[in-house]
């Protein structure tokens, strides 16, 4: 439909707008109002699609982090690398580390949003490296009695810790090594150890 085209290209040019806001001057400075100037759209077809700023932006770190990063090939390893340098890749390239302490600080004064962001953000992400994850688990690749949530916490973890507090480089590095480490702890044999038994007790 010629309708839902042109509402396509006011969605592209308005969170392309967005992100070349937020790369310029950060969350603080970002408003409505530059962000239709810069999209050459008027303040209400940007309202018509989000209700506030705050939406705005959890729609635009949505485009920054990618919502389907982690394939399933078969390959457990690779698969993960490949989701984490996503995200490993989207804090290093853009202003994302430094958009997502103000937007951490919003959502948790307004559950509303907070709910949107784990649905448009989180979860989305999440739930494809669990579909990785079971996968493996039923190719007898990792201990089905893992913690799912858990795991899938360590992965993402040390990206998120050096992203937040930048006391260490973002490196090529750290994807795959927090995958080897996960995968280590997640083997069938890791988990039949002696010391795996006893922790789960």
């Amino acid at each position: 439909m010629p309708g839902r085209a042109r509402d396509d290209r006011i969605d592209a040019a308005v969170l392309a707008a967005t992100r070349d806001l937020l790369d310029e001057g950060g969350y603080a400075d970002l408003s409505i109002g530059r962000v239709a100037a810069r999209a050459e759209v008027h303040r209400p077809a940007i309202y018509r699609r989000w209700p506030s700023k705050r939406h705005l932006v959890v729609d635009a770190v949505a485009a920054m982090l990618g919502l389907d990063p982690t394939p399933s090939t078969g390959d457990l390893r690779a698969d993960l690398i490949t989701g984490m340098t996503t995200v490993l890749t989207a804090f290093r390239e853009t202003s994302l580390g430094r958009v997502l302490p103000a937007l951490v600080a919003d959502l948790a004064e307004d559950p509303e949003l907070s709910a949107h962001f784990l649905r448009t953000v989180f979860d989305t992400r999440r739930e494809t490296t669990a579909k990785a994850l079971r996968a493996a688990i039923e190719r007898g690749e990792v201990a089905a009695g893992i913690d799912l949530d858990f795991v899938l916490d360590a992965l993402a973890a040390p990206i998120y810790y050096r992203a937040l507090f930048r006391h260490l480089p973002l490196d090529d590095r750290l994807a795959e090594q927090t995958v080897d480490a996960v995968l280590a702890a997640i083997s069938p044999a890791a988990a039949g150890s002696p010391d795996a038994r006893a922790a789960r007790r």
